[in-house]
């Protein structure tokens, strides 16, 4: 059998493209190297954009199971502030919390719901390449111990950060754009269901000397927390900073109301890589693109890859879907244009900001000030969460359109 398309990968941006591929009736197959429910490092949190895409794959009564937020409530220099999410035309003004693990199990389902076959415990090795084409792969099924050669007409690479499938075609993260590294653990905690996910953006070890990077807590609802650090390799000393020595400081010094205590820990933290503003290249072949973080796309501004991996899933699965449906592989490349319409300057912006907050100074200057007007943080949230409104011309709006001029023209280092 030769499959319309192959998914390489089943989490966010993988199953996202197989469910819009089999809701307009395309035959694919989804191989995901472990069986679900398994694990992944992540804040767990899901913005208005990613629920608008959920939403949109019919899973609304699905996620009202889990806990709704309704903002952001950011802390520095002793300064709190709760930031709703702002009213937007396309994208709800709520969020929500839910496990990875339970997530990508969710969206993979769906995805077989609309038509598309799941092989889990399967793992695409290597390409297959025939005349200078991809063909397909050589999957390994674990559970048998079996090698399949799967034949398809297009390949989707949705196989993480670390791609290792990407790389056999040639892809390679470009090193002058922002890299993220993150770690998450899970605390049994008497705040488990607040409506608010916390960001701490001045973070300090236990005798109060200045730490690079951001923490955060976010309110599962099932009796804990997920509890994370992040930092980019754009902040000074990025090579000396041990990430677990970064998480221990975060949890001695937060709030004692969250309780995150050595015994109320459900494990130890887990970490990963966060690679930013689509810095993955190329990211299309004549057979075959790649998605979410295979393709490099997280947010550089915030960190989150979620809603950006649902985004780029449904777009490969349009250009993959023109391709079958015209008979004309040149449609691939209207992905990579689409790409550069929805992101390229927004990231750029993105990879200006986080090169200025590398440095420790400014970063405790922009949030000292910020910090003062709830106006301007709320300007913040919405450039640094993607949710600009298209149909007015507001404070952030205009804000950003004037640093976007600058940006645009300005050489990158």
């Amino acid at each position: 059998m030769v499959w319309d398309v192959l998914v390489v990968g089943g989490g966010p941006s993988g199953a996202a493209a197989a469910y819009w591929l089999a809701e307009a009736g395309h035959r694919v197959l989804i191989v995901e190297k472990k069986r679900f429910p398994r694990e992944k490092t992540c804040g767990d949190g899901l913005t208005p954009r990613a629920v608008h895409q959920l939403e949109a794959m019919g899973l609304g009564d699905r996620l009202a199971d889990h806990l709704r937020f309704d903002g952001l409530r950011s802390i520095a220099h002793g300064v709190t502030l709760e930031l709703a999410w702002p009213e937007h035309p396309l994208y709800p003004s709520y969020g929500y919390v839910v496990r990875r693990r339970d997530l990508d199990e969710m969206v993979a389902q769906q995805a077989v719901k609309a038509g598309a076959t799941l092989w889990p415990a399967a793992e695409a090795v290597e390409p297959i390449v025939e005349g200078g084409l991809v063909t397909g792969a050589l999957v390994h099924r674990k559970e048998s111990g079996a090698d399949e050669s799967v034949r398809a007409r297009y390949v989707i690479v949705a196989d993480g950060a670390n791609s290792r499938f990407g790389r056999a075609l040639g892809t390679a993260r470009d090193r002058s754009y922002p890299m993220g590294m993150a770690l998450r653990g899970y605390f049994k905690s008497p705040r488990h269901d607040e409506p608010w996910i916390e960001s701490h953006l001045d973070l300090h070890d236990r005798n109060g000397a200045n730490l690079p990077g951001y923490g955060w807590l976010f309110p599962v609802g099932d009796g804990t927390v997920n509890v994370g650090v992040g930092l980019l390799d754009t902040f000074t000393g990025f090579k000396q900073i041990n990430t677990s020595h970064l998480m221990d400081a975060f949890c001695a010094t937060a709030p004692a109301s969250w309780e995150l205590t050595p015994e109320n820990a459900c494990g130890p933290p887990t970490g990963g890589k966060l690679p930013t503003g689509l810095s993955v290249r190329p990211k299309v072949g004549p057979t075959w693109l790649c998605v979410g973080d295979a393709a490099g796309s997280v947010n550089p501004f915030n960190g989150e890859g979620i809603s950006v991996a649902y985004e780029t899933g449904r777009f490969a699965a349009d250009a993959v879907g023109e391709a079958l449906t015209t008979g004309d592989g040149l449609a691939l490349r209207g992905y990579e244009a689409r790409l550069d319409a929805e992101y390229a300057l927004y990231f750029k912006v993105a990879r200006a900001f986080v090169r200025a907050i590398g440095n420790p100074a400014v970063m405790r200057e922009l949030t000292r000030v910020g910090f003062k007007s709830r106006s301007l943080m709320e300007w913040v949230l919405r450039i640094m969460a993607n949710l600009l409104r298209p149909d007015e011309l507001g404070p952030a709006e205009a804000a950003y359109k004037v640093v976007a001029k600058l940006v645009a023209i300005a050489p990158e280092p």
